[in-house]
C-alpha cells in the first residue's frame, strides 16, 4: 500500500493494519522528511488518545492529515506505532 498527498509517495508498506476503513501503516515505513509534528490530540473511547502529523510536500502543508496513538488501549493493540491518513491523501495499492 502506498500513501500519497501532492504526488509525493509519504508511506509505502506491504504491512497495513485496516480499521474503521483506514489503513494504519507502521510508524517506521513513513517518509519522515514530509512529516512535522502537531500540537493537535482528539480521544477516541476505545482506541485512546490520538496525536498528529502536519504533511508538507513540495511547501505546501496539509494540517494534521495524518495521525497515531503514542500509548493505545488494550483493543487497539493492534495499531501501536502504526499511522493513519486522511484529508486527501490517497491511499492505494
Amino acid at each position: 500500500m502506498k500513501a500519497i498527498w501532492n504526488n509525493q509517495i509519504i508511506a509505502e508498506s506491504d504491512d497495513t493494519v485496516v480499521i474503521e476503513g483506514n489503513h494504519y501503516f507502521p510508524h517506521d515505513s513513513i517518509n519522515k522528511e514530509f512529516f512535522k509534528s502537531s500540537d493537535t490530540h482528539t480521544v477516541c473511547p476505545w482506541k485512546g488518545t490520538a496525536s498528529y502529523y502536519t504533511i508538507e510536500v513540495g511547501g505546501t502543508q496539509n494540517t494534521d492529515s495524518a495521525w497515531f496513538y503514542p500509548e493505545v488501549s488494550e483493543l487497539a493493540k493492534g495499531i501501536k506505532n502504526r499511522v493513519a491518513f486522511w484529508k486527501g491523501v490517497q491511499v492505494e495499492d
